[in-house]
């Protein structure tokens, strides 16, 4: 049967409870209740928020007449008629039971008839919040019909079109946490590049260490919601600031213990120089293009992630997703130290060619730790430093050279092994554009000459893996990575 004048004054009245300033606004509707006449159309609405605080928006469309049963009921009735969500898939928000979050009162104007002094039809539009159970929205597509409902889509809160609901929703304290309480950005530039992240290696105290991974870190109690979270670490680790960010999902990482963590992920444009940034966490931030993600120390779901990323930004949402682990076409999968660890020694090192295509490299000193009585480019170990900080640091106290943080670029990323035969190591070779200075003997118990050689003729005791690395920059391989050596 027909929803009855008790049942909507119930429900206006609780409302009003919560809202006791938008009386005057309602009580014209709440008078006619008393009468047993038509006070027109009583339509509901379902406000459905998920994990990352996006609002399902109706971008137009009807709200039919409730029918029997409570007013929630025709809510979620209307809501999966219109976009196949099924009432299983959410959750009244926690004292929202049976509250409207926002009641509008609509005049139809096609009813009105000024001639006769006749106003519009009212409608008392009710709305009920729900808070979707899925973890991410992309579970559940969104089946529309396009004969009830003209279209749509998930809204952050600052586009919800209802200004009544929109201010409702911005001060609403959340009754239940989040799933996620980790927030990471896929940042990304114009040329389709993506801003990754290489992490210190101290296992148990980094998430992810030694790898290229994406900005972002753990919630915080001042963090309102988990875009302040992002924004916070993005702020906090690098000095960014992204204005357009905006969520992408939510994916899952498994950490050492076998734990999987939720991870909310915002999506964002930035088109600046990452050597610019003020690093104050992990190695070094770079851009890197989707087709290169094959040849970093990255983890599979990060890989995907970008990949899926990429494929919804030049094919649209349509695009297949990647599968979990799968590569690019004749990729071969990453090799594992001996160990099975990632490296746990992160050095850099300079390639310095001189404008006759001469290239800088120093013989090292026979009771050196690393390449003894060899020839190598110069190098250095990171010492809780950003990458480009310890490369310029490095240039000036071992060979008098100046280098500014600016004229660097990374060029190439290599794996190996150490003379020990068991430490893993990551090389980040950088090459300088420019530089001040002449090379001189600075630390004769490390490096005992330096000379620039002839990329044609090099010393036949080389470093193997510069060699391989000289050989691939010149050939203009950048951002390429050998495997262990």
């Amino acid at each position: 049967m027909p929803q009855s004048h008790d049942h909507i004054r119930t429900s206006v009245e609780t409302y009003l409870a919560h809202h006791p300033h938008e009386r005057p606004q309602l009580d014209g509707f709440l008078e006619a209740l008393d009468r047993p006449t038509d006070i027109g159309h009583v339509t509901c609405g379902a406000v459905v928020v998920d994990q990352l605080g996006r609002v399902l928006h109706r971008a137009s469309g009807k709200v039919l007449e409730p029918e029997d049963g409570f007013l929630t009921a025709a809510a979620l009735r209307e809501l999966h008629k219109e976009t196949g969500i099924p009432p299983e898939a959410v959750e009244p928000w926690p004292g929202y039971e049976a509250v409207p979050v926002d009641i509008d009162i609509d005049i139809d104007d096609i009813d009105a008839h000024p001639d006769k002094g006749e106003p519009g039809r009212q409608h008392l539009v009710v709305r009920f919040l729900f808070l979707f159970r899925l973890r991410s929205a992309k579970e559940m597509p969104l089946v529309l019909r396009q004969e009830e409902v003209g279209g749509v889509e998930w809204r952050p809160v600052d586009r919800v079109t209802s200004p009544s609901l929109r201010e409702k929703l911005r001060t609403l304290t959340p009754a239940v946490e989040p799933e996620a309480a980790n927030a990471s950005a896929l940042i990304h530039n114009d040329r389709g590049e993506y801003l990754l992240h290489l992490r210190d290696y101290f296992p148990g105290k980094i998430w992810e260490p030694g790898m290229w991974s994406l900005l972002g870190g753990g919630r915080e109690p001042q963090d309102a919601t988990l875009e302040h979270t992002v924004r916070r670490e993005l702020a906090e680790e690098a000095g960014l600031r992204v204005p357009d960010l905006v969520p992408f999902g939510i994916e899952e990482a498994t950490d050492d213990s076998g734990t999987t963590l939720p991870i909310a992920i915002y999506a964002g444009t930035w088109n600046g120089d990452p050597r610019e940034l003020h690093l104050t966490e992990g190695v070094m931030v770079a851009w890197f293009a989707p087709d290169d993600l094959h040849r970093l120390r990255i983890v599979p779901s990060t890989r995907d992630l970008v990949r899926r990323h990429a494929a919804s930004r030049t094919a649209g949402a349509s695009a297949p997703a990647p599968q979990p682990g799968a590569g690019a076409p004749g990729e071969e999968r990453q090799k594992a130290s001996p160990s099975g660890t990632v490296p746990n020694v992160i050095g850099v090192h300079l390639y310095l060619e001189r404008p006759d295509g001469t290239v800088l490299l120093g013989l090292r000193h026979p009771d050196s730790d690393f390449a003894p009585s060899t020839w190598h480019v110069l190098a250095g170990h990171c010492e809780q430093e950003s990458a480009v900080t310890c490369l310029v640091r490095e240039a000036r106290e071992e060979a008098g050279l100046r280098i500014e943080p600016q004229d660097v670029e990374l060029v190439h990323v290599v794996h190996h092994i150490d003379r020990t035969g068991d430490q893993p190591r990551m090389g980040l070779f950088f090459r300088a554009r420019t530089w001040t200075g002449e090379p001189e003997l600075r630390e004769p118990d490390k490096c005992t000459q330096w000379t620039f050689w002839d990329p044609t003729a090099l010393p036949e005791l080389l470093v193997p893996y510069t060699r391989v690395v000289i050989d691939g920059i010149r050939a203009g391989r950048l951002y390429s990575e050998t495997g262990w050596a």
